[in-house]
């Protein structure tokens, strides 16, 4: 079978242009400055845990140690995605073309969740070899539920407000308030950042994966509606321009 060499080398050409590009405009050409902030926030947070914790961290304490490195990570383009465009008059050019707009936020949303789970995978390797041992994989996977909820989320409040900044202020507003109910929540199916590497004493292990079940299942439910729901106001064209 003939393998044409040179049109599969112009497509991971072309590939790696689109990737740039997009890169460009959902981090507005700052994006070695968030992936330098993620991973310096990594560093001082995994500090203070190896050097101050009462405890051996486990699992559990890594989890918890990678989720805010890809939270930061994803918090910017998902939120201010959509004022980049309409300061940028790109939302006209989005607009102009039907059904564009979709293939192109579909196109980003997947480029930051791509480079998201690179990230947390190169972070889980250092945690595993200066921390604790862990499946890696099993722990990226878990991660990816809240981070693609928050970054759905951000996308979705964007189409409303329209604004970076006022949707960052919800958006914080937002993951504060299920923070502090976290701890509340903690053993339930309805926490937002439940932990699933932490095993309450109390609970049977078969109640415990049944819990988690469901907990990733509403998480992936809401983030497939919210992502719906954002790509949904994009039709509002009098809303952008």
């Amino acid at each position: 079978m003939f393998i044409d060499k040179a049109k599969i080398r112009n497509s991971f050409s072309l590939i790696n242009k689109i990737v740039r590009y997009n890169l460009k405009i959902i981090f507005g050409n700052l994006f070695i400055y968030f992936l330098l902030a993620a991973f310096v926030f990594y560093l001082l947070i995994g500090l203070l845990i190896f050097f101050n914790s009462d405890t051996v961290p486990d699992a559990a304490t890594v989890y918890y140690l990678l989720l805010f490195p890809g939270l930061l990570l994803i918090f910017y383009p998902t939120t201010f995605g959509i004022q980049h465009d309409m300061d940028n008059r790109m939302i006209e050019i989005l607009f102009g073309i039907p059904d564009y707009r979709y293939k192109v936020w579909l196109v980003r949303m997947t480029i930051i969740y791509v480079l998201v789970f690179a990230l947390l995978v190169f972070l889980s390797l250092l945690s595993f070899v200066a921390i604790s041992e862990f499946h890696i994989l099993t722990m990226v996977y878990q991660l990816m539920f809240p981070i693609f909820f928050i970054g759905c989320f951000a996308f979705m409040l964007s189409t409303w407000v329209r604004n970076g900044f006022g949707s960052m202020v919800i958006l914080v507003a937002f993951g504060m308030a299920f923070w502090v109910l976290s701890g509340i929540l903690r053993e339930s199916e309805w926490n937002l950042f439940l932990n699933p590497f932490h095993i309450p004493e109390e609970i049977s292990e078969v109640i415990w994966a049944d819990l988690k079940m469901k907990n990733r299942l509403y998480i992936l439910s809401a983030t497939i509606l919210m992502l719906l729901a954002g790509l949904l106001n994009l039709q509002k064209r009098e809303k952008f321009i």
